[in-house]
């Protein structure tokens, strides 16, 4: 026993020891290391083959280069933000590619829909809303109900049909795909005026506001992407991807005074019944005309 208190302190000195090498070596405690030896934001490589809508991106033009530039690296380190898109995309893509198809809109314009709400249903501070962001003119000259009681600009069909009609009517003024998707954003009346002043015809020899002019570039470089997520570093198994719900419609062509007794009625609850149907906007369906509405609930 007489060895013991000598025991301990040799114990006790290894671990001052251990303890002192460590709080050399963290990084933490060490000043003299560099951050680009803990993590590492690298310059990207620009695609030479860069389309929208078949249509080639000039990279040639350095103006053009820098703005995909731009939103390459805006989008691939926002990282928390693109893993979302990627999330965002499995869940609404397969809705939204078969309504373009239908139209024949070029599938890209999905990407359109992703950088103008995120693939979700939001309210722009000029008041535009839903997934494509429609302002209450315009969703109600291609067709959409827009009202305190029901507004069909948070219907992804509806308001993907909508934005359908007025991309086509684009394409048909000025010709080409990259100024439509140009004019959704500043207006088919904003793009032919600077047409009009400026005397060219194409988006990428165009001065435009910074939005429209970093608008076609984002697409681009948010298509890129999510066609080749594992190439900017985005990891991720199938599992994590967001799913839509199955579901079936029910048909209505009365008024329903109380939505929550409704959802009731259909073994559900409120809130399943709006987040499956958003453009539902208040606690009822007035319907005053006798309209058919297509109600979605858990199949």
């Amino acid at each position: 026993m007489k060895n013991a208190p000598r025991i301990l302190t040799v114990a006790g000195l290894v671990l001052i020891f251990v303890f002192f090498i460590n709080s050399i070596n963290h990084p933490d405690n060490n000043p003299s290391k560099n951050t680009s030896d803990l993590y590492e934001i690298k310059a990207l490589k620009i695609p030479d083959n860069l389309k929208f809508c078949g249509e080639k991106v000039p990279l040639n033009k350095n103006d053009v280069r820098e703005r995909i530039d731009r939103e390459l690296l805006v989008n691939t380190y926002w990282q928390s933000n693109g893993l979302l898109f990627l999330k965002r995309a499995n869940k609404y893509f397969p809705v939204i590619e078969p309504i373009l198809k239908k139209n024949n809109i070029p599938d890209d314009f999905k990407y359109l829909a992703l950088i103008e709400s995120g693939l979700q249903n939001i309210t722009s501070p000029a008041g535009a809303k839903g997934f494509w962001q429609l302002m209450p003119k315009t969703a109600k000259e291609y067709g959409l109900e827009v009202n305190s009681n029901v507004d069909e600009r948070y219907n992804l069909e509806k308001s993907t049909e909508a934005a359908c009609k007025y991309l086509q009517e684009s394409y048909d003024k000025f010709g080409n795909w990259t100024l439509a998707a140009a004019a959704y954003n500043a207006g088919m009346g904003g793009i032919n005026k600077q047409i009009e002043r400026q005397k060219v015809s194409d988006y990428y020899d165009l001065l435009l506001g910074d939005e429209t002019s970093r608008y076609v570039p984002r697409i681009v470089a948010v298509k890129e992407i999510l066609n080749h997520p594992s190439k900017y570093g985005f990891v991720f198994e199938k599992e994590d991807l967001y799913r839509m719900m199955p579901t079936r419609q029910v048909k209505v062509d009365t008024a329903i005074t109380n939505l929550a007794d409704f959802a009731k009625e259909q073994n559900i609850n409120y809130k399943e019944l709006k987040i499956l149907n958003p453009w539902l906007r208040e606690n009822k369906l007035n319907n005053k005309t006798r309209r058919l509405y297509y109600i979605k609930l858990p199949r």
